[in-house]
């Protein structure tokens, strides 16, 4: 069989890879659509329990209303002194107005409790309704892309198969622009199209190669795992027969797999960051400051969808520091969760000496919106 060199064999894995159903690109669009769906199905059925939350709350609020202010006026009709026989022979504690000075006291707490419940529930519902929304968006945008992919696979196919059959009658160009859909590079195109027109200097030799591997019984897929899971940079070459900056690219991938683990461990799905968030969350991946990070937010209730549009502060050693500073001054947990732009723009020191500030000119910082700080 003739020796083919480590590029070629690379590329035409590559390539072989795209043909078939374990193709990279369409696992990697059923692995999205499937977290979509799931998204969607989760979202959808919060988004009624939320629906059914807000509306028990507005009925308490205005029960609270009509019936406190129907008690009170009843309570402070009363006169103790006209019932104190019976009350006192029978030893019953009964006190119209102390009953009314506590709901005077303790029944607008309560009601602007229910209220702030209700203003949480509200915002967590549209919180809700964008993911579900987004969710819908990509199952739609994925399956558009998986028609034109597999589009695309056919056409692929059809060059291969009129190339190892000696018959290929298409121009460089045609192929160049079709590679052009599978995010090749200009060399990675050229060269594969001198391989499609010129079958018996490579792709000949490769397709025996192909066959061989068949009757092992392993896949491209399978080809490209056991150098993601090398122990060596030695080992992935020698698998897979690429260089050492190929392999390169597949520790960048683990990182991404062990983030995207971590984040759906902790109940929070990644596609509702950008792709520009999630490779700074890839290149900066910290495990540990990450994860003290998420169950820190869970456990104050500033809540997870902080990190939205703010990835960067998942990485942040001082956050834990900077919203306890937060909450000692009195601040509520939705505060923080409006106002992210505070974490990243001052350091933990920064913000004690803002805190402070604020204190010297005789200032309750905790009457001050955090947007001022």
């Amino acid at each position: 069989m003739k020796a083919l060199s480590p590029e070629v064999s690379a590329l035409l894995d590559k390539l072989y890879n795209l043909r078939g159903d374990d193709s990279v690109v369409l696992v990697e669009m059923n692995r999205q659509r499937n977290r979509a769906v799931e998204t969607k199905t989760r979202t959808t059925e919060e988004k009624k329990e939320l629906q059914a939350r807000i509306a028990g709350l507005e009925k308490l609020y205005n029960d609270l209303n009509s019936q406190g202010e129907k008690l009170t006026t009843l309570l402070s009709e009363i006169d103790r002194n006209d019932y104190a026989t019976v009350l006192d022979r029978l030893d019953i504690d009964f006190n119209p107005q102390e009953l009314v000075d506590k709901l005077n006291k303790s029944l607008p707490r309560t009601i602007d409790s229910v209220t702030l419940d209700t203003k949480k529930a509200e915002k967590q519902l549209v919180r809700v309704e964008e993911e579900m929304n987004h969710a819908i968006a990509t199952i739609d945008e994925l399956s558009i892309r998986r028609d034109a992919a597999l589009a695309n696979q056919e056409k692929l196919n059809e060059y291969f198969e009129l190339a190892l059959s000696g018959r290929i009658s298409i121009t460089r160009d045609s192929i160049v622009s079709l590679l052009e859909q599978f995010n090749f590079t200009d060399e990675e195109r050229r060269e594969a199209a001198k391989i499609l027109m010129f079958p018996e200097d490579a792709l000949f030799a490769y397709e025996e190669r192909v066959r061989e591997r068949e009757q092992s019984g392993k896949s491209f897929s399978d080809v490209f795992e056991e150098a993601k899971n090398a122990e060596s940079i030695e080992q992935a070459i020698e698998i897979i027969e690429e260089e050492p900056e190929n392999v390169e690219i597949v520790a960048t991938e683990s990182n991404k797999d062990l983030l995207i683990a971590l984040l759906k461990d902790n109940g929070i799905d990644y596609l509702d960051y950008s792709g520009q968030e999630l490779d700074y969350l890839i290149d900066n991946y910290d495990e540990n400051i990450i994860s003290k990070n998420i169950q820190f937010v869970k456990e104050t209730n500033v809540g997870t969808e902080i990190f939205v549009n703010h990835a960067e502060i998942m990485l942040d050693k001082e956050l834990k520091d900077k919203i306890s500073i937060l909450l000692e001054v009195g601040k509520e947990p939705i505060d923080i969760y409006l106002n992210p732009n505070v974490l990243e723009k001052y350091s933990k020191e920064n913000l004690k000496g803002v805190v402070e500030s604020l204190k010297n000119n005789g200032m309750d910082p905790k009457n001050v919106p955090l947007m001022a700080y």
